[in-house]
């Protein structure tokens, strides 16, 4: 046996619609949680239901002392329908004004455009000449690296690593000494650690030499 499908949330907003429709009457909260299962729509979701309903003023709400009620007529949803066929009207009136104005927009740009022997060859020519460009700009991607600008940047970065480098190898000179002087009784264990991250006998400054400066 197949299990009963629930109602859609169009198909609680009718049910708790005709609740309003067939009492024209006036309900607390409380009161519509208890008539909703009466119309298939669990308590539960009754909640937000009618805040749906609400939000799309086809029920209305207001507060009274300390208690909000609720309340819907039949005119309620012609008023609304009357308020989207409004909208819907003024839309479309906008929408068919902005599109005469695309239409003469579109003529006027189409003067001077019409189809000639002139203007196939002005295209054709203007594409030629794009094509050209497009190789050119190609050929002038292959020869960066022999730009003087691109070797001007080449040779500052080198620089500029070169000093870091080296600064970074007297910090390391620094540290050494430290160490020594104030852990002599260490010196083998430091001397083998040295060795192990690639501090050799011959770590030493490095000379600023590239063939990019050379060239220069």
């Amino acid at each position: 046996m197949s299990k009963k499908r629930g109602l859609s949330l169009e198909e609680k907003r009718e049910k708790m619609l005709e609740i309003f429709y067939d009492s024209q009457d006036f309900y607390l909260l409380k009161e519509l949680e208890k008539l909703g299962p009466k119309k298939g729509v669990i308590s539960q979701s009754v909640k937000d239901v009618i805040q749906s309903l609400v939000d799309d003023d086809l029920v209305l709400k207001d507060k009274i002392g300390s208690s909000i009620y609720f309340w819907s007529l039949p005119s309620c949803a012609g008023n609304q329908l009357r308020n989207v066929s409004n909208k819907l009207g003024s839309d479309l009136k906008s929408s068919k004004k902005r599109l005469a104005e695309l239409i003469v927009q579109r003529d006027n740009l189409k003067k001077g455009r019409e189809d000639s022997d002139e203007r196939e060859e002005a295209l054709a020519e203007l594409k030629t000449v794009e094509t050209k460009y497009n190789e050119l700009k190609s050929e002038m991607g292959q020869f960066a690296d022999n730009d003087p600008a691109t070797l001007e940047a080449m040779k500052n970065a080198i620089e500029v690593s070169h000093a870091a480098a080296n600064r970074w190898t007297d910090n390391i000179f620094t540290i050494r000494q430290w160490c020594s002087k104030n852990f002599p009784q260490a010196k083998e264990q430091l001397e083998n650690l040295y060795t192990e991250i690639g501090i050799t006998e011959d770590f030493d400054y490095l000379e600023l030499v590239n063939p990019v400066i050379a060239q220069i």
